[in-house]
C-alpha cells in the first residue's frame, strides 16, 4: 500500500467530515436535553405559582371575611380577573 499526498488529503477530509457529523449529532442531543430540562423546570414553576395564587386568594378572602374591605377587595377582584383570563388564554 502506497500513501501519497492525494490519499492523505482524502483521509483527512473524511476524518473532518466525520468530525463535523459527530459534532452536529452531539449538539442536537445537547439541545434536546437542555430543552427537556427547561420544560420540566417551567412546569414545576407553573405548579408552584398556581399554589401561591390559590393561597393568596384564600388569604385575601379570609381578610375580607374579617372585615378588611378596602385594598383586599380590590386585590381579590384583580386576582380573580387574572386567574380567569389566564385560564381562558388561547396562546398556551
Amino acid at each position: 500500500m502506497y500513501l501519497d499526498t492525494g490519499s492523505i488529503i482524502t483521509l483527512a477530509s473524511l476524518l473532518s467530515a466525520l468530525g463535523v457529523v459527530i459534532g452536529v449529532i452531539a449538539m442536537a442531543y445537547k439541545f434536546i436535553e437542555t430543552n427537556a430540562r427547561q420544560t420540566a423546570a417551567i412546569k414545576r414553576l407553573e405548579d408552584e405559582q398556581t399554589l401561591i395564587c390559590y393561597g393568596l386568594k384564600g388569604a385575601l378572602e379570609g381578610l375580607i371575611e374579617s372585615g378588611c374591605n378596602g385594598p383586599c377587595k380590590d386585590a381579590l377582584s384583580k386576582l380573580n380577573k387574572h386567574l380567569n383570563q389566564s385560564a381562558h388564554r388561547a396562546d398556551l
